[in-house]
């Protein structure tokens, strides 16, 4: 039976505008979930459902076919199986649908899989997930109302220790399985359902964790970075005008060539050296002079024709697989650069082609920060690769 991924994301949100592409940790929120789906391998075809031009742009960058739903099911109104159900219509192929919450960015292909498991081999109808939580409830009591609440899953007298209380299963929203007859009769869940337990730290709702740093911070710590394990980055590349720079150039009446740039960059690279990481830097053009004024202290390759020929150099000289290069670009001539290497980030106005092939888009602008802000998403993920170590 043909098994689809999809991924309801329309244009319209009260609390966030075009929250479903909004960048979380470098990476716009529905990038995450798509990313664990392509990597799962076990979806026929894998979907993003949307009415909004720029979401569909991003579904594409991340390997997404796309349904354009209509203005009837893109209303504050409309429901999830609504908008699954005119997918259906259009896609006679479709036995089994995966819905996929764009707002759980710390789903896991592992998880995905097991899923699949369920519906495809063990027959269920329907399987959805759940998180495990250990809250105690109580009977809500309404303003003016003469009565006393009541404890609805607990003895006060007997209170239960956490690690005495198995807990209770609650829909975490991540995910929501279905076979096409089910859907078609009306259900999301029916027949023979199926829970599937994720793990605590995987279940990341950005609907509720409405705090944009920490649900950041829990995204970096639990989520799903790709198939490789992250490794100890030893080398950044940097490209110099555009990131480093803002890639204006400033003629004198004399002919002389000015650039600018942000100091918070420079202490940037000063951070990244500290560290222990070598940053490298990268130009098209012959800046030579500039290089010298700005006395960075670091390796430099200037006027540069095959850019991807210049990092693969240093990186068999270094010695190091790509899994610890990291590289810093904005332009077409980066491109294949931001491939290659093991963690890639552009700034907030790179091109187009950039960013697609970048695994983190700064907030920052070329030569206002970007620099600083991708050392310290290394940082980060540093922390994360340390963690691992431990584990």
């Amino acid at each position: 039976p043909h098994l689809a991924a999809l991924v309801l994301a329309r244009g319209g949100s009260k609390g966030i505008p075009l929250k479903n592409i909004k960048l979380l940790a470098g990476v716009p929120l529905i990038g995450w979930v798509l990313r664990a789906a392509i990597d799962a391998g076990v979806f026929h075809s894998i979907w993003v459902s949307t009415d909004h031009d720029e979401i569909e742009k991003v579904a594409k960058q991340f390997g997404a076919q796309v349904h354009r739903r209509s203005p009837e099911v893109s209303q504050d109104s409309s429901t999830s199986l609504e908008a699954i159900t005119e997918f259906l219509n259009h896609h006679h192929e479709v036995d089994i649908v995966g819905n996929i919450q764009a707002t759980s960015p710390c789903l896991h292909p592992s998880d995905l899989i097991k899923v699949a498991d369920l519906i495809q081999k063990e027959g269920f109808d329907s399987v959805f997930s759940v998180v495990r939580r250990h809250q105690f409830r109580w009977s809500e009591v309404k303003k003016g109302e003469n009565k006393m609440t009541e404890p609805q899953n607990l003895n006060p007298a007997k209170r239960y220790r956490r690690q005495d209380w198995p807990g209770e299963l609650y829909e975490n929203g991540s995910f929501y399985f279905a076979k096409r007859h089910l859907i078609e009769k009306g259900y999301l869940q029916g027949g023979k359902m199926a829970y599937y337990e994720m793990r605590a730290e995987h279940s990341v709702d950005i609907d509720i964790d409405i705090d944009w740093p920490i649900a950041e911070q829990r995204v970096l710590s639990f989520g799903y970075f790709g198939k490789e394990p992250l490794k100890e980055v030893k080398l950044l590349v940097c490209s110099i005008d555009g990131c480093l720079t803002n890639g204006r150039i400033y003629v004198t009446e004399d002919h002389k060539e000015m650039v600018s740039y942000d100091y918070r960059d420079i202490v940037g690279i000063d951070l990244l050296k500290k560290r222990g990481i070598q940053v490298r830097l990268i130009s098209d053009r012959d800046c030579s002079k500039t290089l010298s004024a700005m006395q960075l202290g670091c390796v430099a390759k200037v006027n540069v024709t095959n850019k991807l020929q210049v990092l693969k150099d240093w990186q068999e000289d270094m010695g190091l697989s790509w899994k610890e290069v990291a590289y810093l670009g904005n332009e077409e001539s980066d491109v294949e650069c931001l491939k290659q290497a093991g963690m890639s980030g552009v700034p907030a106005d790179a091109c187009a082609a950039a960013q697609k092939a970048a695994g983190y888009i700064c907030k920052s602008t070329g030569g206002c920060g970007a620099v600083r802000e991708f050392a310290e998403h290394i940082f980060l993920l540093l922390e994360k690769v340390n963690s691992a170590r431990k584990q």
